[in-house]
């Protein structure tokens, strides 16, 4: 099946009204609770369709920057970062979710507002450059596995304009698709993104789809092994059949302790959740 994910954009001015921060990302989160009846539960906790940035901060040599954007029945994510002579980066995530939240949440023990506090894994950024990660990264810490992907940012913007000489993760291959930088004025967006497995030119099949390995690890270990043919049937005004050719095609995602998720990525911007 197909299910929607939304993106977030958060453009920050400072007083003379210039770009001081500027980010665009999408992020889900996999949530383990304990119900009334004393078992627990899995639960995933998406953005909605509206996000607000209250809080955030453009930050200075002396002070953080600040990253916060709330979302849905009392949830709420945030990043800061620091300004280290030349560089920027990320330094602690805090994420709250709110298990009174009954349509993510049903049958919760606890009640009320949860704050976890991750540190940031984000590697220094040369000031003036924009860090970009299209593949999947995670982390997980107390029953909270955050994941994000197609993440673009910048702290600390020179002069209001956004850099255009990017700075990319390690997941990232060179190969990976150029992002263009941002022209959004001072506004958060939660513009809608469906994963939908359809490129723009759909190859015609002829035949059952090629079978493929993939693989996911965890630090050195492998968490997560698949050997599947995929072909998709889209419905649509005229369908469409689409095979997932595995000489193309790369797997990334994140194990945690209960859940896993394997993404398939085939070079033309078909992104496969399973």
């Amino acid at each position: 099946g197909f299910f929607q994910c939304y993106a977030v954009e958060v453009d920050v001015k400072d007083a003379s009204n210039a770009t001081c921060l500027y980010a665009k990302w999408m992020m889900r989160f996999l949530i383990k609770y304990e119900t009334n009846s004393s078992d627990y539960k899995n639960t995933t906790l998406n953005l909605s369709s509206s996000v607000t940035h209250n809080g955030s901060v453009c930050g200075n040599d002396t002070q953080a920057a600040l990253l916060a954007v709330q979302f849905g029945e009392g949830h709420s994510w945030s990043i800061n970062f620091t300004k280290t002579n030349e560089t920027y980066q990320g330094d602690f995530i805090s994420f709250t979710y709110n298990t009174n939240d009954t349509a993510v949440f049903p049958d919760a023990k606890r009640k009320g507002p949860i704050t976890i506090v991750v540190k940031d894994r984000m590697r220094p950024v040369q000031l003036n450059n924009v860090f970009v990660c299209h593949n999947t990264d995670s982390f997980e810490a107390e029953n909270v596995t955050q994941i994000f992907w197609n993440v673009t940012v910048q702290a600390f913007v020179q002069n209001g304009t956004i850099g255009k000489k990017e700075s990319r993760c390690r997941a990232d291959t060179p190969t990976s698709a150029p992002t263009v930088p941002p022209t959004i004025a001072n506004i958060t967006t939660a513009s809608t993104t469906t994963l939908s497995p359809a490129p723009t030119t759909a190859p015609t099949p002829v035949e059952n789809p090629d079978t493929g390995n993939y693989s996911l690890k965890s630090g050195n270990k492998t968490c997560l092994l698949a050997t599947l043919g995929l072909q998709l049937n889209v419905s649509q005004d005229k369908p469409l059949l689409i095979n997932i050719n595995p000489k193309t095609t790369s797997a990334d995602g994140a194990c945690g302790n209960t859940t896993a998720t394997l993404k398939l990525n085939d070079g033309n911007s078909t992104l496969i959740s399973f």
